[in-house]
């Protein structure tokens, strides 16, 4: 398989009056033709931003530094002018956003969102712009297309509305679709729907798509390969079986821990990741993840580990103290011996679920 998206050292910077926000911070990946890449990660670490900078919404000036090159099928990206880029919008790469309702226009009926597209990229009539909307509303599931196309976003429900804008995205047949956290505003049963749907979708149409998410149970049975992101960074990536049954990053390991278990007794104790994101005005110095992490050691406040490979170039990390080795026991060993981590961190922490 040859890459279709490679993207290289990128970094986006923001510049406020409370200093320069890091908020991605030199990342790497490359995704397969009909492949599909998560990048999981907490909410502030970077994942919008990066999915933004990808598609070409986020670019030098007025207070935002880029750097890095983005790489699609050959054409760089990030050397493209604004009006050379927006060819490949739609046509090409394709972006579904969290909240649906912020992403369609309120005062255009549905069908005239769904046509736009199709006529811009496409040589066809209003009417058979129109035939394929209608298609489009039924391939995603929604009931009544002939209707929907009249109605006007404010008339349909959450659930309804994401699969609108899932049908706007692909009504071009695009290459590559950006998902960027595409449940977030729905409840769990139609968030399970249209994660579904989006599972189906690509592999009929054997798109590559990147998933943007804060849940690993989402992408556990929906990705091929993992990218876990923490303050602007990739902190960890393999195939998705190789990451859930040997990760090595302990923030990777801290997100799996505190997914709740799907049965057990009533009382559950849930662990979860002491303290907060850092500031990414002013990250710590050494790992960006000692201040959280139970077997932080002096050398990670001081000195931030490089990317390596664990055993193979499909599974690469950041940690002086990768879960499992003899270091990490040794360290763990340590920490329990004085109760706490070098950076004072509390070695577990857990909740009660009722």
């Amino acid at each position: 398989m040859t890459d279709l998206l490679t993207v290289e050292d990128v970094v986006v910077r923001f510049h406020t009056k409370k200093g320069v926000v890091h908020a991605v911070d030199g990342v790497s990946l490359r995704l397969e033709e009909g492949e599909v890449l998560a990048v999981v990660g907490e909410s502030g670490s970077g994942k919008t931003v990066f999915t933004r900078r990808v598609m070409g919404l986020v670019s030098g000036g007025r207070g935002t530094e880029v750097e890095g090159t983005v790489t699609f099928d050959g054409t760089a990206l990030t050397e493209l002018s604004g009006k050379e880029l927006s060819r490949f919008w739609g046509a090409e790469i394709a972006l579904i956003l969290q909240d649906p309702m912020t992403s369609l226009n309120p005062v255009k009926r549905i069908g005239e969102q769904l046509t736009e597209t199709i006529v811009q990229h496409e040589r066809v009539t209003k009417q058979e712009a129109r035939d394929r909307a209608v298609e489009l509303l039924r391939s995603v599931g929604l009931s009544e297309p002939e209707r929907r196309v009249r109605q006007y976003p404010h008339e349909l429900s959450g659930g309804m509305r994401q699969r609108v804008t899932i049908a706007i995205a692909l009504s071009c047949n695009p290459r590559l679709l950006l998902a960027d956290e595409p449940t977030t505003a729905l409840d769990v049963t139609v968030q399970a729907q249209i994660l579904d749907l989006l599972a189906d979708l690509q592999s009929r149409l054997g798109m590559a798509m990147l998933l943007v998410t804060h849940d690993l149970r989402v992408v556990r049975s929906r990705s091929d390969r993992i990218a876990v992101m923490y303050a602007g960074r990739i902190v960890e990536t393999a195939p998705t079986p190789v990451l859930f049954a040997d990760p090595k990053m302990p923030y990777t390991e801290a997100l799996m821990n505190a997914v709740p278990p799907l049965a057990g007794p009533n009382h559950t104790r849930l662990s979860v990741i002491p303290g907060r994101p850092p500031d990414l005005i002013d990250p710590p110095t050494g790992c960006k993840f000692s201040p959280r992490c139970p077997v932080a050691q002096d050398k990670c406040l001081t000195e931030e580990p490089p990317l390596r490979d664990a055993g193979s170039a499909e599974h690469r990390y950041r940690c002086w103290f990768p879960v499992g080795s003899p270091a990490w026991a040794e360290a763990r060993a340590r920490n329990i011996e004085r109760g706490e981590s070098a950076a004072g961190t509390p070695l577990t922490e857990e909740v009660v679920l009722a």
